[in-house]
């Protein structure tokens, strides 16, 4: 359905495209894609995709795509700050936007390039003339745009992960606000996009209650007396100031006058200049869609034989390229034996198991042939060792159908799964079946899973290469596949003996606790039951909670009963309850019923879930059984070595803090490091200006909270309620620790400044993460993507660096003479199981490997990897 069909307008609308913000928008969104020569087409690709959607979709009779032109306005004379926080233009930016401009003169839409103004300020200009006598719909999110909003003026933000579109009615009941009232608003909290700080310490909510008494900023002037003291003070060196800022966030309308609406009237497009100019650039995935909506009196040329259109996949394409001839869809071939198969050396091979495919066969591609095969796994394995490439959705799955496949080459195997995952680690989801929705966009049947594996790796390798992400493949993450898979293969042994003891016991003093509640609350009741909870604590026993559930109710939460304890004896019982609820529930009743005939229990190692390259663990999740604390040493044990071996425990040291004194070449981190000091004490005698020897363990204790605490982006608020101070002495803590650890504030800004320029982040071993949100005018989204760069390039590298470790481990050879298995990888600990009578030696090799790591594959840190190792029967006693 049409924009003009949902919006029950009676006449076309007129579209007034915001260029400027979706070329950033695009830019930032997908930085890999590239043309084969190099050339950016990133921003290119996304901007034309929208715009062809919109012909298709709107049909529109009027259109135009509005540009900021070069040099300053206005503003920069008002105000000489003013967006001065913005980076100048990424280069690859600028080489896409003469090839965007051509794209949207080609497609017939009018183009203007607002010079003297803003392109904010030209679509408010057009859009004030124009609703007299047409409906409007503005293209675009910059929420200054929402000025514009009126009976016939609307705000459409296609391009966005889900479509807004909002009417001068939304606007209103969404904010309580009038347009017009708009840049008042936006004067008083500030704009941190455009540099404009607004009225410190007033953030939306404390404007959204002014804005209910005052309506505009001359009445906040002439009301001052009537405004509660704590704002009084907020506002009265600043009552001057906001009107400056309100006229920095006022669009004009009084630009780009000399445009007429006959001047945004669609031309007729020519089919084969557009097809030319795809080609050209190479995103030839878009000749489908100028198909689509191009004229019928401009014909393509006939091409001399049917190709597969490959596209970019989304977030993680590449440049495109024409494969061979596109096979018919018809059922491969079923063979029972590799005899029946084609010969695959110096061949690129697809194999997809059985539940990737719509058979129970495995599904077998050799170049432009498919065969179902029905044979034995070790002989196709066997076969498929001459192949060139072997391409597959899940290598995991390859090695835990047969270990044949683990005596592959990887560096032959491509995995079609992690390849995305390296280009979108945010996207969750590398599953074939999302892979394979392309088919349609590639022309190639679904039913030829194989031929289409192809396709899409092809791609896949070309953004790989367009993003340089290559060698974090071949060397890190595809020959930690085989590991991971011997490492779920091997699994921990456990104590049945030692689990039901420790379970008996809990669940003993669980019976207790519950006897106890009842007392003290005078009645039976559920206490795994929010509502019932909530009853006797909120309601019979008078506790007051000021934290509210999505439906009303007072929250149970573990925070809310976490800052009543101490009220009153109930609410102490039950958080002793829960503490021995989740070990019961999560450890000590399930983990036995998962074990093996061996009593050894296989985790899941997730490689393709985290952000930052963590590795995670799951069906059961071993990385969250409890190291310390009250029941840690308990619960570990419950594992055990098998009969005449050792467990061998060896963990990082500080790891994510070691990175931070690399990165940063902090001189009090690298010095405190290189001497093997005390890293918290160190920087506790710097803060509070001691020496080590006087330092307190509350002082200790706090700087340990700051250092690990910004590494996972701690902002003053949480900071403060760690260490139980003010927000003031939080915010100013903060401050002394950034004055007085300069190098770390550079690095921080650095980091930020970065994301902000390439829209990504890099860890030491060159993993990416797109942070499309550190541009963002939402100040909540764009402070989450500073911590998230932060906490990507340190988490990160620390990830990195026990990847590198986990595969020298298992490939040592001093290791394997030594009969050492690698078992287990909890964060920045590895476990392996030994041979009694050779643990000694297996701790002392497993050490001086993670302590020579190379995160970058060529040089060892500026500041030593300090590994502590440890062997013991029970985990506990080797950790």
């Amino acid at each position: 359905m049409s924009l003009q069909e949902r919006l029950g307008l009676s006449s076309q609308p007129v579209y007034l495209i915001d260029g400027s913000a979706f070329i950033f928008r695009a830019f930032y969104a997908m930085q890999h894609l590239k043309r084969a020569d190099g050339f950016p087409t990133n921003a290119l690709f996304i901007v034309s995709r929208i715009l062809l959607k919109m012909l298709r979709d709107e049909s529109p009779e009027y259109i135009t795509f509005v540009l900021d032109g070069r040099g300053k306005n206005f503003r920069h004379d008002l105000y000489t700050e003013y967006k001065a926080n913005r980076s100048a233009t990424p280069e690859d930016l600028v080489l896409q936007l003469e090839p965007i401009k051509e794209m949207v003169k080609h497609l017939g839409i009018h183009l203007i390039v607002s010079d003297g103004c803003e392109a904010d300020d030209c679509i408010a200009s057009l859009a004030s003339r124009l609703k007299k006598d047409h409906p409007v719909v503005i293209v675009g999110a910059d929420k200054d745009l929402k000025q514009c909003l009126d009976t016939n003026v609307y705000l459409w933000d296609p391009g966005a992960k889900q479509e807004k579109l909002t009417s001068l009615e939304d606007f209103i009941e969404e904010t309580n606000l009038t347009p017009a009232q708009w840049a008042d608003y936006q004067a008083v909290i500030g704009d941190s996009s455009d540099n404009i700080p607004g009225v410190p310490g007033i953030g939306p909510k404390t404007a959204d209650k002014i804005f209910t008494q005052f309506k505009t900023l001359e009445e906040i002037r002439d009301g001052f007396e009537k405004l509660k003291p704590n704002l009084q003070k907020k506002f009265a060196d600043h009552l001057d100031n906001m009107f400056v800022f309100r006229k920095l966030t006022t669009l004009g309308t009084d630009s780009c006058d000399n445009e007429k609406l006959e001047d945004f009237k669609l031309k007729p497009i020519s089919r084969e200049t557009v097809l030319d100019f795809v080609k050209e650039y190479e995103l030839r995935a878009l000749a489908r869609e100028v198909n689509a909506i191009a004229h019928a009196d401009t014909p393509a040329p006939e091409p001399k034989k049917k190709k597969v259109a490959t596209d970019q996949l989304g977030l993680f394409g590449g440049g495109e390229k024409l494969t061979p001839e596109e096979p018919d869809a018809s059922p491969a071939m079923s063979v029972n034996d590799v005899t029946g198969l084609t010969s695959c050396a110096d061949k690129r091979v697809a194999v997809l198991l059985a539940d990737q495919t719509e058979s129970n066969s495995v599904l077998v591609a050799i170049d432009k042939t498919e065969f179902l095969y029905a044979g034995k796994m070790d002989e196709l394995a066997e076969f498929c060792k001459a192949a060139k490439q072997i391409i597959t959705p899940d290598a995991k799955a390859l090695f835990h159908q047969h270990a044949g496949w683990s005596s592959i080459d990887p560096n032959k195997l491509l995995d079609l799964g992690l390849m995305a995952y390296l280009l979108n680690p945010e996207d969750r989801d590398y599953s074939w079946k999302k892979l394979s929705r392309k088919a349609d966009e590639l022309e190639i049947s679904r039913k030829n899973g194989g031929i289409l594996a192809l396709a899409i790796a092809e791609e896949l390798e070309r953004s790989l290469d367009g993003g340089h992400l290559r060698p974090l493949m071949l060397d890190i993450e595809l020959p930690l596949v085989g590991v991971l898979a011997e490492m779920e293969e091997a699994g921990i042994r456990i104590d049945r003996a030692a689990f039901a003891e420790f379970l008996q016991e809990v669940q003993a003093d669980l019976d207790n606790l519950t006897r106890t509640i009842y007392d003290i609350a005078g009645t039976p009741f559920n206490i795994r039951s929010a509502q019932q909870l909530g009853k006797v604590l909120f309601e019979d026993l008078g506790l007051v909670s000021k934290t509210k559930t999505s439906g009303g109710q007072a929250s149970t939460s573990q925070a809310v009963l976490e800052k009543l304890a101490g009220q009153h004896e109930i609410v102490d019982r039950i958080l002793e309850y829960r503490k021995l609820e989740k070990l019961r529930s999560t450890y000590l009743e399930p983990l036995p019923k998962l074990a093996d005939k061996d009593d050894r229990i296989h985790t899941t190692f997730n490689q393709l879930a985290t952000a930052t390259g963590r590795l995670s663990s799951s069906n059961p999740n071993l990385q969250n059984i409890p190291a310390r604390g009250e029941f840690g040493t308990r619960m570990r044990s419950c594992f055990i070595a098998a009969e005449g071996k050792k467990l061998v425990s060896a963990d990082y040291s500080q790891v994510e803090l070691r990175v931070l004194a690399h990165c940063s070449q902090d001189p009090t981190l690298l010095d405190a490091f290189k001497h093997d000091r005390d890293i918290h004490s160190s920087t506790a005698a710097l803060l509070f200006e001691a020496s080590v020897d006087e330092v307190t363990a509350d002082q200790r204790r706090d700087a340990k909270t700051i250092n690990f605490g910004l590494i996972y982006g701690m902002g003053p608020q949480k900071l403060a309620g760690e260490l139980k101070i003010s927000l003031k002495e939080a915010k100013e803590f903060i401050a002394r620790y950034f004055e007085k650890l300069q190098h770390l504030k550079e690095f921080y800004d650095k980091v930020e400044e970065d994301a902000k320029q390439h829209g990504y982040v890099s860890t030491l071993a060159s993993r990416r993460r797109y942070l499309p949100e550190i541009t963002s005018g939402n100040n909540m989204l764009q402070s989450q993507a500073r911590r998230q760069a932060i906490n990507t390039v340190i988490q990160g590298s620390a990830a990195d660096i026990i990847k590198i470790a986990m595969i020298k481990t298992a490939h040592d050879q001093q290791l394997k003479q030594l009969g050492a298995q690698l078992i287990l990888q909890i964060h920045d600990e590895l476990v392996l199981e030994v041979p009694a009578e050779h643990a000694e030696a297996a701790a002392k090799r497993l050490q001086e490997i993670m302590s020579n790591v190379a995160p970058d594959g060529k040089h060892l840190m500026d500041v030593p990897l300090k590994v502590d190792a440890g062997i013991g029967d029970r985990w506990n006693e080797a950790h």
